[in-house]
This record gives structure tokens, C-alpha cells and sequence, in this order.
């Protein structure tokens, strides 16, 4: 009898992690859910995968080698948040370069092959970020004091060439993910293993307890739910992808299905198309209205807090094609769907139709 890979998922109980493991439940394979709270992620009571949940604090010298054990694959979904849930990171913080960038390092040492065991490298996803290589910047946020060289009023042409000061990783996050990529390259093209990198955008959509999402989308939702005005720290025309948290967690089991030919890369994964955040907020605003019956809060700019960064007012873009077309990926949940399935899973007492 063949026995079934064992997929590690570290962070099982996140945003992303949470929904991956969801989505690997349905797989006849040993699945084994690795977070810091010891929980069981929801929807597996039907599972099809032998599922084992680990409570690990991967702080703890040895833990990582521990938790990843034995594994075929590993989905590496940790991820540093600060004090308010956020993703920021600032220079020299070092837990966090530890998580976004150690971590990798110690997974990579964790899982080198030995002669005796005779396996093939074991494969590694990495959740990496889109802003990794931003887009040149519109110049439609903030003044050209942002860091990202002179404003301008359009995108460059396509064949233009790219301005260093606007595709290198401009904040400390940004550097440490491009860290853990280049770490999971070296290692895969020096045959310790096959590790392929997610390049994703703005990710959102309803949450799995317990689990939340804290992103920009979701925590406007709830100051909509609230009566709260949305707030945003610009004219509301910079553009994000933003990417609906089911299409990204698909994404993640096509890359496993196809990590021998994604191997050694970085691959962008996202909708592929941009909307302006004003645009985003008033569609918000107006789902939010039609559950609760009232009128759109409205939506106003604010002057942006001292902690804002220059990937705050950058424009965002993805082209997945390249990943679609390796793997048969593509996002399957319109934005406007997307949004209505948000704010109804956030609804609450508020909505007068829940789901």
C-alpha cells in the first residue's frame, strides 16, 4: 500500500492558512495543521485527509525542525504581525526578520535531505508579497517624498527601463520576503529542495475561526457595519489587486500539484486586474447599505498616520498568466462577489439576511 504524502501547513489556524488547510482536507493525503493556538481549523469534521493538529511555538529553538518532521511538502504561512494585527515591519525589528526571513533559513536546514533517507527534496511553499517588485508608482498618493523617486502622472511604458528606485523592495517587509525567496532558490538549485514562492496580492474575503482578517477591505467593511465613515489616506486612486481568500488558498494546492515545474521561482499570483481603492470603498459602502437597510456611509480621505509607508500609495499589479498557464490556476470569484460574500460572512447582528 502506498502511503499518503504528509503536507505540513505552518500557520494552519491564519487568514490563508486556515482556508489552505480547508481546501487540503479533501485530499486523500496526511495533513498536518501546525499554529501556535491549539485549534482545530473548521470545516474538518468531514475530512478525507488524516488530519493532526500541532500546537507549536516555532520561537522555540528545535521546534521547526520538530513540527516539519517527515514532510513531503510544507506550506510556509507564518507570518509576523504586529501589535495591531498588521503586516508592517520596521528596520530592525528582529522577531520579525526571524519570522519572515529566519524561519525560512531554519526550514530550509530542517528539511536538507540525507543520503541515508533516499527521498526527493521535499517541496516548500513560500507566501511571499506582490510588492516584492512594486510597480512603478502613479504618483496619485503621496508627494514625491514617499521614497519611490519624482512623482509622475502615468505608469511608464512597457518598455521603458525600470527605475531602481521604484522596483526595489522599499520597506523592511518587502526586503525580508525578497530574503526568504532567494534563501528557497539557493536551496533549490543547490538540490536540498523544491521551493517555490507566491507572489500574492491584497487578500480578503471571510474569515475561518478563529481566525481573522485584518486587512484593508475587511476592517472598512466593519466601520460600515458600525455606521463609521471609511476612511482612506489618499485621493483613492491608487489601484490594487485584490485577490478573493479562497482563489489564493487554490492557488497554493495547484503550486503542490505542480511544485516540480514551478521550482526555483517566484510566481505572481492575484485576479490580474486593478481597481482604484476609492472605487472599492464606494462598492463596499454600497453592499454594506443594502444588508442593513440604511444609506452608504460615506467615503473620505484622511491624512495618512506616521507608520504609513511607501507601499501604502504604490499601485499594486499581478500578471498570474504565467502561473495559470504552468498550472491551470485561475481566480474564480468576480470582485464584487467577492465583496458580498465579506460583508455578509461580517454582518453579524448587523445584516438583515445572514448567511
Amino acid at each position: 500500500m502506498v502511503s499518503r504524502p504528509l503536507i505540513t501547513v505552518l500557520g494552519a489556524s491564519g487568514f490563508i492558512g486556515s482556508h489552505v488547510v480547508a481546501e487540503l482536507a479533501g485530499r486523500p493525503v496526511r495533513l498536518r495543521a501546525v499554529a501556535r493556538r491549539p485549534t482545530v481549523p473548521a470545516g474538518l469534521g468531514h475530512s478525507v485527509a488524516d488530519v493532526e493538529t500541532r500546537a507549536v511555538d516555532l520561537s522555540r529553538p528545535g521546534a521547526l525542525a520538530e513540527a516539519v518532521a517527515g514532510s513531503d511538502a510544507v506550506v510556509h504561512l507564518v507570518a509576523h504581525l504586529d501589535g495591531a494585527g498588521a503586516w508592517r515591519a520596521a528596520d530592525g525589528d528582529s522577531a520579525a526578520e526571524r519570522l519572515n526571513t529566519g524561519l525560512v533559513q531554519e526550514l530550509a536546514d530542517a528539511l536538507r535531505p540525507t543520503p541515508a533517507t533516499g527521498r526527493p527534496p521535499a517541496v516548500v511553499l513560500l507566501a511571499s508579497t506582490a510588492t516584492t517588485t512594486p510597480e512603478p508608482t502613479t504618483g496619485t498618493g503621496r508627494p514625491a517624498t514617499t521614497g519611490l523617486g519624482p512623482a509622475t502622472t502615468g505608469l511608464a511604458p512597457a518598455n521603458a527601463a525600470p527605475d531602481p528606485a521604484s522596483t526595489a523592495p522599499a520597506t523592511p517587509y518587502e526586503r525580508q520576503k525578497a530574503a526568504a525567496e532567494r534563501i528557497l532558490a539557493d536551496a533549490t538549485a543547490a538540490g536540498e529542495l523544491c521551493g517555490v514562492s507566491l507572489r500574492l496580492p491584497t487578500v480578503f474575503g471571510p474569515a475561518t475561526a478563529p481566525a481573522m482578517d485584518r486587512g484593508v477591505v475587511s476592517a472598512m467593511a466593519r466601520r460600515a457595519l458600525d455606521g463609521e465613515p471609511i476612511t482612506m489616506w489618499h485621493d483613492g486612486t491608487v489601484r490594487r489587486d485584490l485577490l478573493y481568500v479562497q482563489d489564493a488558498a487554490t492557488a497554493f494546492t495547484a503550486a503542490l500539484d505542480h511544485a516540480r515545474t514551478l521550482a526555483g521561482r517566484h510566481w505572481s499570483v492575484g485576479s490580474g486586474h486593478t481597481t482604484p481603492l476609492g472605487d472599492v470603498f464606494r462598492a463596499l459602502a454600497a453592499t454594506v447599505a443594502s444588508r442593513t437597510g440604511g444609506p452608504p456611509v460615506p467615503v473620505r480621505r484622511v491624512e495618512p498616520p506616521a507608520f504609513a509607508s511607501a507601499a501604502d500609495f504604490r499601485d499594486v499589479r499581478t500578471d498570474p498568466a504565467p502561473f495559470g498557464s504552468a498550472t491551470g490556476w485561475a481566480p474564480r470569484v468576480p470582485l464584487r462577489e467577492a465583496l458580498d460574500r465579506t460583508v455578509a460572512a461580517l454582518a453579524g447582528p448587523h445584516g438583515k439576511d445572514l448567511l
